[in-house]
């Protein structure tokens, strides 16, 4: 299918009209379309999240204070300024427990909670009934082993059952869960788990990927050995290899009853990371109360979740998506969880087997079942499916249409663009709008993003800084051992003081729909043209020949530099003269002339984290003099072997 970037691939039935959860709501407020919606829910932010939480029927005490206190000032933003962030308290005096509200007692526990699968064969179902129990058994055995209202319980675990246990078991105590997987190393590990001083460790022995056992008894031995504040480690057999310690089991109470410390709206509910790709990782404290009142907002109204959905994504622990998925509890969607590698038609596969109705992937690996020529709609039963989520990194126009080609034409294709410093998305779907090839349909409701031009105003129709104008209640409360706020203060308020700086190019159109261009410190400028990575991969990407690629422009402030195209060349290809001359007149065609590369050049492989980002930011360091050793922490790379391949001189 041929397709260009603003084609019409999607509009909304009559049918999905009328069901759209967010219609409803959208109606309960007398307004007539969503971009009236959007535009209350910005301006009158108190109103709509006050809305929000009433028509959710959120469980908690909402009290009878205002919905934001606090005074930016006492972040360092000038006096006299308009500024609404940083420094908001939302929901002062409010009382809840994420946990309750997952659980929520009183629901259907013979539904579907949970649909397990691991690529060894392991097959398990929970309903929410067993989850409930399983969770009131794991929280007592916590109880006794000492944890209490704001400990930090740290799991080293992969995407299991036992983790969203625990995670649950914990929050319900008022404790801080946090997580990483099992994929990262010792020192990967210890940077994130030194800085917040948990009280209880829990680990898996080791997990399957790609055919092979991985045992990690060792590397669980070196993250005990770095954390002196252990009062207790509990291990998982998940291969049933022989342990020390308390077992998962041996923790479990049968028989305890389910209770939830009630805490305050802003309580930490987890500690999320940064990448750590160029320094220590900064631990992202959210709250219980902004993450409920956000996923419920999102899952329901932007992806139009709800009871009898069955919600997957493609994560680990190690990623924000899988606190997400988590958030399908709360609008009593079915999770399925996957434990595994994504090899070919593997995911697809999965969710034919297990009904899924929301499907969410990377866009990497829609890009590599597009690539390998898959066929998934006509392979399998997916006919349930109504959504296929797309994040991590942006889709191009291709990918787009190809869903519509091989998976479906009634899905909605939603492309969500956050990240980890709010565990969300700040522009993502809405089933009430029509789909344009490229294109991320909207603006979540109560997130103001604008696009800031190089006078730091809204620019329409342009490539600007992605900022918000207004603050959302999953925003960070904090950064963990920040006690002042300098490292808050400095990642997203520096540049425009009072107003969020994420760090993405964005154009947003005059229909309200946006298209994002990659992060705004690794865009492409030559001679005054700025353009992000993201329509550089699209046109490289699609020579057949190519199986990835990653592109950095040398230049600094105020001096040109070079332009040069690392490419990593499909199996059995070379990078031949016909291949570079076809990718040289590829991009001066279809971007321009400037953006063809000074310089073509094969590398074995491009570097990623270990949640699949390209890390163009440490290769221009390393082009401009940074050690490699220097410029990424190989412990947040899934390849960091590739890093020395970048070097000047190193024969590529």
């Amino acid at each position: 299918m041929t397709v260009a970037e603003g084609d019409l691939l999607w509009e909304p039935s009559e049918e999905v009209r009328r069901g759209a959860r967010v219609g409803r709501f959208m109606t309960e407020r007398g307004l007539g379309s969503y971009d009236e919606l959007w535009r209350w829910s910005v301006a009158d932010v108190d109103g709509f999240w006050d809305a929000v939480w009433a028509h959710f029927e959120v469980l908690g005490e909402r009290g009878d204070g205002p919905v934001r206190d606090g005074d930016p000032a006492d972040w360092g933003v000038p006096a006299g300024s308009e500024a609404a962030m940083p420094g908001v308290r939302w929901f002062p005096g409010a009382t809840l427990n994420y946990a309750r509200n997952a659980l929520r007692p009183g629901r259907d526990e013979s539904a579907m909670a949970v649909i397990f699968r691991s690529e060894s064969g392991d097959e398990r179902v929970l309903t929410y009934g067993e989850l409930a129990t399983q969770v009131a058994e794991v929280r007592e055995g916590l109880r006794e082993l000492g944890v209490t209202k704001g400990d930090r319980v740290a799991a080293y675990v992969p995407n299991i059952p036992e983790a969203l246990v625990l995670f649950l078991a914990a929050a319900s105590l008022g404790a801080i869960w946090s997580s990483c997987s099992p994929d990262f190393g010792a020192p990967s590990v210890i940077d994130r788990f030194t800085q917040i001083e948990p009280k209880v460790l829990v680990a898996v022995d080791g997990y399957p990927y790609n055919g092979k056992r991985y045992d990690r008894r060792d590397v669980v031995r070196d993250i005990q050995a770095a954390l002196p504040t252990l009062r207790a480690t509990v291990m998982i057999p998940y291969l049933g290899e022989e342990t020390e310690g308390l077992t998962y089991d041996a923790v479990r109470r049968p028989g305890a009853e389910l209770e939830f410390e009630e805490v305050p709206f802003d309580h930490p509910l987890w500690i999320l990371y940064s990448s750590g790709t160029t320094g220590l990782p900064k631990p992202i404290v959210h709250g219980h109360g902004g993450i409920v009142l956000e996923h419920l907002k999102s899952l329901s109204f932007q992806q139009d979740l709800g009871p009898g959905d069955v919600f997957f994504w493609f994560t680990t622990t190690g990623w924000m998506m899988w606190n997400y998925l988590a958030g399908g509890l709360l609008v009593g969607a079915t999770l399925v969880l996957y434990d595994g590698a994504p090899n070919g038609d593997t995911l697809w596969r999965l969710a034919a087997e297990t009904g899924v109705t929301y499907f969410g992937v990377g866009a990497p690996y829609i890009l590599a079942s597009m690539k390998a020529g898959l066929d998934p709609g006509r392979e399998y039963d997916l006919s349930r499916l109504r959504g296929v989520g797309s994040t991590g990194s942006p889709l191009p126009p291709e990918g787009f249409a190809w869903v519509y080609e091989h998976v479906g034409k009634d899905p909605l294709v939603g492309s969500f663009a956050g990240g980890t410093d709010v565990a969300t998305g700040f522009v993502g779907p809405c089933p009430l709008l029509p789909l344009r090839a490229g294109a991320i349909q909207c603006r979540g409701l109560g997130a103001k993003v604008e696009a800031y031009g190089d006078t730091g105003e809204p620019v329409i129709g342009e490539v600007g800084e992605l900022v918000l104008t207004e603050p959302m209640p999953s925003m960070p409360i904090s950064f963990w051992n920040d006690d002042d706020g300098d490292r808050y203060r400095e990642s997203y308020f520096a540049m425009y003081p009072g107003v969020w700086r994420h760090g993405d190019w964005i154009k947003i159109l005059p229909d309200g729909s946006s298209v994002i261009y990659g992060r705004s410190d690794s865009t492409l400028n030559r001679g005054g043209v700025r353009m992000g990575t993201a329509d550089f991969y699209r046109v490289v990407e699609a020579l057949p020949e190519i199986a990835d690629s990653l592109v950095v422009d040398t230049g600094q402030l105020g001096q040109d530099g070079r332009l040069l195209l690392y490419v990593q060349l499909a199996e059995g290809q070379e990078l031949s003269e016909d291949v570079i001359g076809r990718l040289r007149t590829a991009l001066r065609s279809t971007l321009s002339p400037r953006h063809v590369p000074d310089e073509i050049l094969a590398v074995p492989g491009i570097p990623h984290t270990l949640s699949g980002k390209k890390l163009e930011v440490p290769v221009r360091k390393i082009l401009l003099g940074t050690p490699v050793e220097k410029a990424a922490n190989p412990d947040a790379m899934a390849n960091p072997e590739v890093l020395a391949h970048f070097t000047p001189g190193s024969g590529q």
